[in-house]
């Protein structure tokens, strides 16, 4: 007693009709194309934010400092002394005698008084005061220095 089709009887309907609910529209959407597309645009977004940042190539130092509190309103901006001393501003050359000037000007315009700035571990300690002397007569008085971190501890935790 196995369970069949019959066949030859419509009970009133046509052909036509059903063929029609045999191959019903399907009301589902399809969000595997959509998956698919978001996952693509979260790995180049993970990909090329790490490359975002100022792109001035410099040795920084190393320190065990604790990093600045991360409360910015405002893009943080950066004055970078190259190991062969050029002076930039964010990644824009400035020569050192116009260095004051261009600070000023942009001081005027931002809300923050922060800057930080990024020196090369081979440029002598002197340059680096003169250039904060020039972001503190630029308007510029918080200044943070940029290192880079795992540098030595200097105290009894150090384990040397």
């Amino acid at each position: 007693m196995g369970a069949g089709v019959k066949q030859g009887q419509t009970g009133g309907r046509s052909r036509r009709g059903n063929r029609r609910s045999r191959h019903a529209a399907m009301s589902e959407i399809n969000v595997t194309p959509f998956v698919d597309v978001m996952l693509v645009l979260l790995i180049v977004f993970m990909v090329s934010a790490p490359l975002m940042t100022v792109g001035v190539p410099i040795e920084l130092p190393e320190t065990a400092a604790e990093p600045l509190p991360g409360e910015q309103e405002e893009e943080p901006l950066a004055v970078t002394l190259t190991a062969d001393g050029q002076v930039m501003i964010q990644t824009t050359p400035v020569p050192m005698a116009e260095l004051v000037t261009r600070l000023q000007g942009i001081a005027a315009e931002r809300d923050s008084n922060q800057i930080f700035l990024r020196a090369d571990g081979a440029i002598p300690y002197a340059d680096v005061m003169q250039v904060m002397g020039a972001l503190n007569a630029g308007g510029f008085r918080e200044i943070g220095l940029v290192t880079d971190a795992g540098g030595p501890r200097l105290d009894a935790q150090d384990g040397e």
